[in-house]
């Protein structure tokens, strides 16, 4: 039987993302997932997990993670030091070897979803090192002369905050979907999920200014979905109303606008423009 996903309680995933994955598991590829930072692709992997009821292995990338750490490290500095000991580990070479996120993910007796969380940070060769192991689901291992090869097939889901391009060759192998921004009906949904039964009025006021802090010209950072949760959850705690949210000409940043807006720039252009309808009110 084939796993499906159909969503979870916690998440709220669109009927593309959902044929998305569901199409990324029956073609046994990997689901290649892009999107502005914040939109939940990291919490995507999560819930397929919870949904098909396997468990996680999840590899952070950063700037210098290498293709190989996902395979195994093998430490030949502590070999040799221990050969000079003495030691009798010494012995066994598989003893200076550290498996990777990859090799525990082939290695395990039940599926299980491997997430590859933002591989646009590593550099531009690092997906092309990992091409032959996602599409073989198997890798050499050159000191021990073994193959790992993928006891069951892993349902991969890899993370792209689109920093960078990756390579033609990479995304052949891959399912693509991009996440786009949740318009107003959808992001309701969100809200009701984390934040369930905000008053209609509040919940109307807090994303009309939202979304018009978001289309804002000249906005270096445009706020997330996982902020303007945030900055519900502010609002409630303090037991602000929608008529606490009204702003006027002289004050055009928003209540608590820092759970918005999150570099000096962005604060600054809101003052701007403050300044601006000031003048032509004179």
């Amino acid at each position: 039987m084939t796993a499906r996903f159909d969503g979870t309680e916690d998440y709220v995933s669109t009927d593309d993302l959902t044929v998305a994955v569901n199409a990324a598991i029956t073609l046994e590829r990997p689901l290649l997932v892009k999107g502005e930072p914040g939109t939940g692709k990291t919490e995507l992997a999560r819930q397929v997990a919870s949904a098909l009821g396997v468990p996680m292995i999840e590899w952070n990338i950063k700037s210098t993670t290498r293709a190989q750490q996902g395979l195994y490290e093998y430490d030949a500095v502590s070999r040799l030091r221990d050969s000079q000991l003495g030691e009798e580990r010494v012995r066994d070479v598989s003893n200076y070897i550290k498996k990777g996120k990859l090799w525990e993910a082939f290695a395990a007796d039940h599926k299980v979803v491997l997430l590859i969380d933002e591989i646009d940070k590593a550099d531009i060769e690092f997906p092309n090192d990992l091409l032959q192991e996602l599409d073989r689901m198997e890798f050499y291992v050159y000191e021990t002369g073994e193959t790992i090869k993928a006891v069951n097939r892993p349902i991969v889901i890899i993370t792209s905050n689109n920093e960078k391009e990756l390579p033609d060759a990479f995304l052949r192998r891959c399912f693509f979907h991009y996440i786009r921004f949740p318009d107003e009906s959808t992001m309701r949904k969100i809200v009701e999920v984390h934040h369930p039964g905000v008053k209609e009025q509040l919940l109307t006021t807090a994303l009309t200014q939202f979304y018009e802090v978001r289309e804002t010209p000249g906005l270096k950072k445009k706020p997330s979905t996982s902020e303007v949760l945030d900055w519900l959850k502010l609002l409630l705690a303090e037991d602000l109303t929608a008529e606490d949210l009204k702003r006027d000409g002289a004050n055009a940043l928003p209540k608590l606008h820092g759970a918005l807006l999150k570099n000096e720039q962005d604060v600054h252009l809101f003052e701007r423009l403050a300044f601006m309808v000031r003048g032509t009110q004179r």
